[in-house]
């Protein structure tokens, strides 16, 4: 999906400067951008797209000021050659701003692609659907913890819809695996014999490798009879008494296959924000589990781990696990990857987490806040990689930040989501357009 663009010029007619440099837009913006017919801006005020982009500035735009404060889609100010703002557009910007104009301004030919890709997304995300597979919301094992999970309450379904137009329908695990059930034996065996040798499953029985092929197929034909799904997730820990495996594998395939972002524990608030980040800035998010060292024995004790690493400033140290491993990771993001026999004793035996890892280095901590309209992030550093046997962290993931204790005060969920990269300033501009505060924690 592309986002519309309605070129804005403000001579009443285009001049050849606007000319000049809306031809270099068009081939700056590459396959990204559906190029509107540009328009005057005392005509723009009923355009329809999902960005007006100035591409020619001049100081007549000082007498334009009620033109400017008509348009009702967001502006971009893009008008250097570059794919940037130019320097001498600074003081309409400002001219602008203090009277109640905002403007986006990209600061390099990445930015502009990173504010393009945003408002597709934020167009997209208002004809899409995100399913969740649940039948007993907080029910079934370990209730005293899931019951607390915003995620599930209809508020949270609602506030979700409105804000962002995304459609979220729930539907039945115990109906989806009767379906998976019911699949022929040879379409299993052919899936089976089709990743042959293209995903490494390290210590899981033939049966565990066949029931979780079932549950992914299963899903493949509901996303087939589905139109626009971007993002699934099922309720596999609390109700894993539904089935015999774990949607793991499954949350893989259909990545790397159709591109679906995938919810652990159909957590509604990961999976928008996994979306937002990979479908805006194309680097990898994953959904864990967080343990800020600060939790000390309550963290510990839920890993059935007996000690945390040493470091210098533990209080700004966080273990990051998820059902024994890391995280879910594809395969195309990984520097490590093995499908391996579950860990956690919640879960059937024959079900299977995956054992992946991210690069060291950079990350961003980003999760949607409760009220819809707000991206909390944190810049962090992926120290290492710490195992710890006989434990349900057998390969848990580090992570340095500069303020332990803030973070703790002010996180939104023990799920976050881990963006390589320090990215905060790029969510900071796909903020301005999705109409996203941004919190720096």
């Amino acid at each position: 999906m592309k986002a519309r663009f309605v070129p804005v010029h403000l001579e009443e007619q285009p001049t050849e400067s606007f000319t000049r440099q809306l031809d270099a837009l068009m081939m700056l913006g590459e396959h990204l951008i559906d190029w509107q017919e540009p328009r005057w801006i005392g005509h723009a005020a009923d355009a329809d797209g999902d960005a007006v982009i100035v591409p020619d500035m001049s100081g007549v735009a000082y007498r334009l000021l009620p033109e400017f404060q008509a348009l009702r889609l967001p502006i971009l100010v893009v008008t250097s050659e570059f794919g940037t703002v130019s320097m001498w557009d600074w003081e309409i910007r400002d001219f602008l701003r203090r009277r109640g104009v905002e403007t986006t301004a990209p600061t390099s030919l990445a930015e502009f692609h990173d504010v393009s890709r945003a408002l597709a997304t934020k167009a997209k995300l208002g004809r899409s659907k995100m399913l969740a597979y649940q039948d007993n919301l907080g029910a079934g094992k370990q209730p005293d913890i899931f019951k607390r999970f915003y995620w599930w309450e209809e508020e949270c379904v609602d506030d979700m819809q409105n804000a962002f137009g995304v459609t979220i329908e729930h539907r039945s695990y115990k109906e989806l695996w009767q379906r998976a059930l019911a699949l022929p034996e040879q379409r299993v065996i052919d899936e089976i014999t089709r990743l042959d040798g293209e995903v490494p499953i390290i210590g899981l029985s033939n049966r565990g490798r066949a029931d979780a092929l079932r549950l992914k197929l299963a899903l493949d034909d509901d996303l087939d009879e589905t139109p626009d799904v971007i993002a699934a997730g099922i309720n596999c820990l609390n109700e894993s008494a539904t089935s015999t495996t774990t949607p793991c594998l499954a949350w893989n395939l259909l990545f790397e296959e159709r591109g679906l972002i995938w919810g652990c524990e159909a957590d509604l608030t990961s999976m928008i924000t996994q979306f937002i980040t990979w479908e805006t800035l194309r680097t990898p998010a994953i959904m864990t589990n967080l343990y800020p060292f600060l939790m000390g024995d309550a963290a510990l004790k839920h890993e059935k781990i007996p000690y945390f690493p040493e470091v210098d400033e533990p209080q700004n140290h966080i273990l990051t696990a998820h059902c024994g491993f890391f995280a879910v990771i594809p395969q195309s993001w990984s520097t490590e990857w093995a499908v391996r026999p579950r860990v956690l004793e919640i879960v059937d035996e024959n079900a299977h987490a995956l054992d992946a890892r991210l690069p060291l280095g950079d990350l961003t901590i980003v999760k949607i806040a409760s009220t819809m309209d707000t991206l909390t992030v944190t810049p962090a550093e992926l120290t290492n990689y710490e195992q710890y046997v006989d434990s349900d962290c057998l390969n848990g993931a580090v992570l340095r930040i500069e303020d332990g204790y803030r973070y703790v005060e002010s996180l939104p969920s023990h799920h976050a989501v881990l963006a390589v990269g320090d990215i905060v300033r790029r969510l900071e501009l796909v903020g301005q357009v999705m109409n996203l505060d941004i919190q720096k924690i």
